[in-house]
């Protein structure tokens, strides 16, 4: 597979210098982009007898480089500090929610149903069902798209979707050898069959068992993963380390120009109020090529500055019946419409989620990438992210491993990402599709566009993708 896609990539026109050109354009193209959308006659995706559902709200903490300012609280702290913040955000009555769904990926083994924990502990009625899912780097996603199906049915007219994720303090097991041993210690009814068990535990059982960010199936981590997929396409470290770039200055220009309005201020316990992300940091290409490889060494083309660092954060969205919104007096964001999900081989296509998520959703919606006025794609690593601008954009990709007849085409940078991602704005693994639908929403009101796209790849080889509508202003 790596041969043929490198050939077949060579031609992309998808240009090297593009990166940093767009990052110090993409926010002063906001007018130019508006008048293009206003100018636009598009329909709505409402249809006969189907229930509009409305996001009402979003909001997260600020996502915090992992062993910073969060470090001594547990999980549940963070998502309780999301729903706190929702609420207050809102002025929504806690009563009035129907349900509460969590996102979370490396669970705490204390709070395993972390949504319950959380909604607990933020003051909601115990009467208030909860739960927690559980789909790698689209764990939030699925959260919001269970609420949408409990809303869709009729089983619910209010629901609260989020997500989180704590990665400064991880759950560190015993080898199986020690555990085995620990729960037989655990049985023994006389002093010399502990003192027996005892006897037999030797240094190696002693060894613990770190977890890690890679695929059970395979037992490869993602970054060598990405590495590897960076390689078929022909992703170039140049190309990665511009996109890194981008990615951070979009960032810090829309921090700076106070668009992520979704963060809300956190006062840390024993510490200070945390009101912005912490992993913002624009460099120069210079800088960026001194870094090693971080994977695939010495060779490897992913290193840590054009890859996802690990993060602590929470994110949760009020999710809302359109008649039950305004039945309440609330004017939603934007309209969630289609979305799908999708999976391909972990081994070889474990980051492709994107590619072939995106033609998939547009087609169910009736729509093209010409209609989409907003892109939103989790950046889970720079040569990641120009992989599936490259599928995209490849025939010989579309017909060869989608069955389609030609490409959908690659998202036009000045509508990709323009407040920066993942790369630049941390990635809390259980909360990131919150930020990426939140974003969308308020990009589409600042930019005056009519639909977004979310896109984002998970472990396992799955991947999401939805169509946002905006709300009538």
């Amino acid at each position: 597979m790596a041969s043929m896609l490198r050939n077949s990539m060579r031609c992309s026109p998808i240009s090297p210098a593009w990166a940093v050109q767009c990052a110090t354009r993409s926010l002063g193209t906001t007018a130019q982009l508006q008048a293009q959308v206003q100018t636009k006659s598009k329909k709505s995706l409402s249809r006969p007898g189907v229930k509009n559902i409305v996001l009402v709200e979003g909001v997260r903490t600020p996502f915090l480089l992992s062993g910073t300012t969060y470090s001594d609280m547990m999980p549940h702290d963070l998502a309780r500090a999301s729903l706190q913040g929702l609420l207050n955000k809102t002025a929504l009555h806690k009563d009035a929610v129907d349900y509460i769904i969590y996102g979370t990926v490396i669970q705490e083994v204390k709070t395993s149903n972390i949504a319950r924990e959380a909604a607990l502990g933020a003051g909601f009625s115990d009467k208030t069902p909860s739960h927690t899912v559980t789909m790698a780097c689209i764990s939030s996603n699925q959260a919001m798209t269970t609420g949408v199906g409990l809303i869709a049915s009729g089983q619910c007219d209010t629901i609260v979707a989020g997500g989180v994720e704590f990665m400064s303090d991880v759950p560190i097991r015993h080898s199986r050898k020690m555990r085995k041993t620990m729960l037989s210690l655990n049985k023994a009814k006389t002093l010399g069959q502990r003192l027996s068990l005892i006897g037999g535990i030797r240094m190696a059982h002693l060894a613990p068992e770190l977890p890690a960010v890679a695929e059970f199936s395979t037992a490869e981590t993602m970054g060598h993963s990405a590495d590897r997929l960076a390689a078929a396409f022909g992703v170039t470290r140049l190309e990665q380390d511009e996109f890194a770039l981008r990615s951070h200055t979009l960032a810090k220009k829309a921090q700076d120009a106070g668009l992520l309005e979704d963060v809300i201020s956190f006062k840390v316990p024993g510490r200070d109020i945390v009101s912005k992300d912490n992993g913002i940091r624009p460099s120069s290409m210079e800088q960026l090529a001194k870094l090693k490889a971080a994977f695939v060494k010495p060779h490897g083309t992913v290193t840590a500055a054009n890859s996802s660092f690990l993060t602590d954060g929470a994110s949760a969205v009020l999710i809302m019946s359109e008649e039950k919104a305004l039945a309440m007096g609330y004017k939603p964001k934007a309209y969630l419409r289609d979305f799908v999900y999708v999976s391909q081989d972990p081994k070889d296509q474990l980051l492709l989620g994107p590619a072939y998520g995106t033609p998939k959703v547009l087609q169910r919606a009736g729509l093209t990438m010409d209609d989409i006025d907003v892109f939103e794609f989790h950046e889970a690593f720079a040569g990641q992210i120009m992989a599936n601008l490259k599928a995209m954009d490849s025939d010989w990709f579309a017909q060869t491993y989608m069955g389609r007849t030609s490409k959908v085409g690659a998202p036009p940078m000045e509508k990709f990402n323009l407040w920066g991602g993942s790369l630049s704005l941390g990635h809390p693994f259980g909360a990131t599709g919150c930020r990426l639908v939140t974003t969308v929403a308020h990009r589409l009101r600042k930019e005056g566009g009519q639909y977004g796209l979310v896109a984002a790849c998970a472990a396992g080889g799955q991947g999401h993708a939805m169509v946002i509508e905006a709300y009538p202003q």
